[in-house]
Protein backbone atom coordinates (compact mmCIF):
# COMPACT_ATOMS: atom_id res chain seq x y z
CA UNK A 1 0.00 0.00 0.00
CA UNK A 2 1.42 3.39 -0.97
CA UNK A 3 1.67 6.21 1.54
CA UNK A 4 -0.92 8.28 -0.35
CA UNK A 5 -3.35 5.37 -0.44
CA UNK A 6 -2.85 4.77 3.29
CA UNK A 7 -3.49 8.43 4.08
CA UNK A 8 -6.60 8.45 1.89
CA UNK A 9 -7.89 5.28 3.56
CA UNK A 10 -7.30 6.73 7.03
CA UNK A 11 -9.04 9.95 5.94
CA UNK A 12 -12.12 8.05 4.76
CA UNK A 13 -12.30 5.96 7.93
CA UNK A 14 -11.84 9.03 10.14
CA UNK A 15 -14.53 10.88 8.20
CA UNK A 16 -16.96 8.02 8.79
CA UNK A 17 -16.04 8.02 12.48
CA UNK A 18 -16.54 11.78 12.73
CA UNK A 19 -19.96 11.64 11.08
CA UNK A 20 -21.03 8.70 13.26
CA UNK A 21 -19.91 10.62 16.35
CA UNK A 22 -21.95 13.68 15.31
CA UNK A 23 -25.02 11.54 14.71
CA UNK A 24 -24.62 9.87 18.08
CA UNK A 25 -24.47 13.24 19.87
CA UNK A 26 -27.66 14.41 18.17
CA UNK A 27 -29.43 11.07 18.74
CA UNK A 28 -28.64 11.20 22.46
CA UNK A 29 -29.84 14.80 22.53
CA UNK A 30 -33.12 14.00 20.79
CA UNK A 31 -33.75 11.20 23.27
CA UNK A 32 -33.70 13.74 26.11
CA UNK A 33 -36.11 16.15 24.44
CA UNK A 34 -39.90 16.15 24.66
CA UNK A 35 -41.90 16.08 21.41
CA UNK A 36 -43.23 19.63 21.90
CA UNK A 37 -39.71 21.05 21.84
CA UNK A 38 -39.02 19.79 18.30
CA UNK A 39 -41.13 22.70 17.00
CA UNK A 40 -40.06 25.53 19.29
CA UNK A 41 -37.52 28.23 18.54
CA UNK A 42 -35.55 30.52 20.81
CA UNK A 43 -36.68 33.56 18.78
CA UNK A 44 -38.19 34.35 15.39
CA UNK A 45 -34.80 34.18 13.63
CA UNK A 46 -33.69 30.81 15.04
CA UNK A 47 -34.34 27.34 13.74
CA UNK A 48 -36.29 24.64 15.52
CA UNK A 49 -35.14 21.04 15.76
CA UNK A 50 -37.74 20.29 13.08
CA UNK A 51 -36.15 22.79 10.69
CA UNK A 52 -32.60 21.62 11.45
CA UNK A 53 -33.54 17.99 10.83
CA UNK A 54 -35.40 18.83 7.62
CA UNK A 55 -32.51 20.97 6.36
CA UNK A 56 -29.86 18.38 7.16
CA UNK A 57 -31.97 15.67 5.50
CA UNK A 58 -32.32 17.75 2.33
CA UNK A 59 -28.64 18.58 2.31
CA UNK A 60 -27.57 14.98 2.90
CA UNK A 61 -29.77 13.60 0.12
CA UNK A 62 -28.62 16.31 -2.28
CA UNK A 63 -24.91 16.10 -1.50
CA UNK A 64 -24.50 12.34 -1.17
CA UNK A 65 -26.86 10.96 -3.86
CA UNK A 66 -24.75 10.18 -6.94
CA UNK A 67 -21.90 11.87 -5.10
CA UNK A 68 -19.19 11.18 -7.66
CA UNK A 69 -21.28 11.69 -10.79
CA UNK A 70 -23.66 14.64 -10.30
CA UNK A 71 -23.57 18.10 -8.78
CA UNK A 72 -24.15 18.03 -5.02
CA UNK A 73 -26.88 20.65 -5.31
CA UNK A 74 -29.64 18.65 -6.99
CA UNK A 75 -32.35 20.35 -9.05
CA UNK A 76 -35.05 18.53 -7.07
CA UNK A 77 -33.91 19.95 -3.73
CA UNK A 78 -36.13 22.62 -2.15
CA UNK A 79 -33.58 24.22 0.18
CA UNK A 80 -35.76 27.22 1.01
CA UNK A 81 -38.63 24.88 1.91
CA UNK A 82 -36.37 23.10 4.41
CA UNK A 83 -36.45 26.24 6.57
CA UNK A 84 -40.23 26.44 6.79
CA UNK A 85 -41.99 24.96 9.80
CA UNK A 86 -44.17 22.01 8.85
CA UNK A 87 -46.45 19.53 10.48
CA UNK A 88 -44.31 16.40 10.58
CA UNK A 89 -44.52 14.20 13.65
CA UNK A 90 -41.45 13.47 15.73
CA UNK A 91 -41.45 9.95 14.26
CA UNK A 92 -41.49 11.35 10.71
CA UNK A 93 -38.67 13.76 11.57
CA UNK A 94 -36.54 10.97 13.01
CA UNK A 95 -37.25 8.89 9.89
CA UNK A 96 -35.96 11.78 7.73
CA UNK A 97 -32.94 12.09 10.01
CA UNK A 98 -32.12 8.39 9.69
CA UNK A 99 -32.67 8.38 5.91
CA UNK A 100 -30.25 11.28 5.42
CA UNK A 101 -27.55 9.64 7.51
CA UNK A 102 -28.07 6.33 5.72
CA UNK A 103 -27.39 7.93 2.33
CA UNK A 104 -24.31 9.74 3.68
CA UNK A 105 -22.78 6.73 5.45
CA UNK A 106 -23.53 4.32 2.59
CA UNK A 107 -21.88 6.68 0.12
CA UNK A 108 -18.81 7.19 2.31
CA UNK A 109 -18.43 3.44 2.84
CA UNK A 110 -18.47 2.92 -0.93
CA UNK A 111 -15.62 5.34 -1.62
CA UNK A 112 -12.13 4.04 -2.28
CA UNK A 113 -8.82 5.67 -1.37
CA UNK A 114 -8.17 6.17 -5.08
CA UNK A 115 -11.24 8.44 -5.30
CA UNK A 116 -10.24 10.85 -2.52
CA UNK A 117 -8.54 13.25 -4.95
CA UNK A 118 -11.20 12.86 -7.66
CA UNK A 119 -13.18 15.94 -8.58
CA UNK A 120 -16.85 16.44 -7.65
CA UNK A 121 -19.07 19.48 -8.06
CA UNK A 122 -21.16 21.36 -5.52
CA UNK A 123 -23.23 24.24 -6.91
CA UNK A 124 -21.09 24.15 -10.03
CA UNK A 125 -17.84 24.55 -8.09
CA UNK A 126 -15.18 21.87 -8.36
CA UNK A 127 -13.92 20.16 -5.19
CA UNK A 128 -11.80 17.14 -4.51
CA UNK A 129 -13.69 14.38 -2.72
CA UNK A 130 -11.55 15.24 0.32
CA UNK A 131 -12.63 18.90 0.18
CA UNK A 132 -16.29 17.98 -0.31
CA UNK A 133 -16.23 15.64 2.69
CA UNK A 134 -14.51 18.26 4.86
CA UNK A 135 -17.09 20.82 3.77
CA UNK A 136 -19.85 18.54 5.03
CA UNK A 137 -18.03 17.65 8.26
CA UNK A 138 -17.95 21.36 9.04
CA UNK A 139 -21.55 21.97 7.95
CA UNK A 140 -23.06 19.04 9.85
CA UNK A 141 -20.89 19.70 12.91
CA UNK A 142 -22.27 23.25 12.99
CA UNK A 143 -25.87 22.05 12.89
CA UNK A 144 -25.34 19.18 15.33
CA UNK A 145 -23.93 21.75 17.76
CA UNK A 146 -27.14 23.74 17.34
CA UNK A 147 -29.21 20.60 17.93
CA UNK A 148 -27.30 19.73 21.11
CA UNK A 149 -27.59 23.30 22.39
CA UNK A 150 -31.36 23.40 21.76
CA UNK A 151 -31.98 19.99 23.31
CA UNK A 152 -29.89 20.93 26.34
CA UNK A 153 -31.80 24.21 26.66
CA UNK A 154 -35.21 22.53 26.42
CA UNK A 155 -34.21 19.73 28.82
CA UNK A 156 -32.75 22.20 31.32
CA UNK A 157 -32.07 20.59 34.71
CA UNK A 158 -33.04 17.13 33.40
CA UNK A 159 -30.18 17.18 30.88
CA UNK A 160 -27.77 14.26 31.04
CA UNK A 161 -24.35 15.35 29.81
CA UNK A 162 -23.00 13.85 26.60
CA UNK A 163 -19.40 14.06 27.74
CA UNK A 164 -17.56 14.75 30.98
CA UNK A 165 -19.80 16.54 33.47
CA UNK A 166 -18.75 19.87 34.93
CA UNK A 167 -16.43 19.48 37.88
CA UNK A 168 -15.58 15.85 37.00
CA UNK A 169 -12.61 16.33 34.68
CA UNK A 170 -10.14 15.02 37.24
CA UNK A 171 -11.95 11.67 37.23
CA UNK A 172 -10.92 11.24 33.59
CA UNK A 173 -7.23 12.16 33.83
CA UNK A 174 -4.88 9.25 33.21
CA UNK A 175 -2.72 8.15 36.07
CA UNK A 176 1.00 8.14 35.44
Amino acid sequence: MTDNRQVADVFLQESIRAFQSMKKLADKSFSQTADVHFYETLDKESNSLEVLITHMHGNMLSRWTDFLTSDGEKEWRDRDGEFEAGTRSREDLIALWEAGWQVLLTTLASLTPEEVLSQVRIRGESHTVLQAIQRQVSHYGYHVGQIVMLCKHWSSLDWQTLSIARGESKLFKPTI
